[in-house]
């Protein structure tokens, strides 16, 4: 897919589990991590997300696990905003590669819902998150 926003990530050792590879949760937290770099990107930080009194809060994961990973080795995390109703909801697609040999590790797909921070209900989205994240949206093929 077209212009992604691209996190850079080097395996720790914290990272690695009884396995001897990547814990599958750390690739969750990737995907969390180059979400929030993506939306502060676009100026839609934490506290922006405070003063408005509204978040995007997960609905929905959807990984596939494709390889492991291992310590040192040195990663892209991808995302794209695929989808934004206006109303209520936007989708993130993930990929994540091992840049040595360009290797696909993990894809995702996560859906959120916006909510009012201060009750944790839904809520539309304010006009910031539809220009932010509606500005940043790719068209999947």
């Amino acid at each position: 897919m077209p212009h992604p926003f691209v996190i850079e990530i080097l395996v720790g050792e914290s990272a690695i589990d009884h396995y001897g590879h990547v814990n599958n949760a750390e690739y969750l937290r990737w995907v969390e991590r180059a979400s929030w770099e993506h939306s502060g990107h676009l100026g839609l930080t934490l506290a922006r997300y405070r003063e408005l009194d509204r978040a995007m809060a997960v609905h929905r994961h959807e990984l596939d696990y494709l390889a492991p990973s291992f310590a040192g080795e040195r990663l892209a995390m991808a995302t794209w905003i695929v989808a934004c109703d206006g109303r209520l909801t936007l989708t993130r697609r993930f990929e994540l590669k091992r840049l040595e040999d360009n290797v696909t590790l993990l894809r995702a797909r996560t859906r959120y819902a916006c909510i009012a921070l201060s009750s944790g209900r839904p809520r539309r989205l304010p006009q910031e998150f539809v220009d932010g994240y509606g500005g940043a949206l790719v068209v999947e093929a």
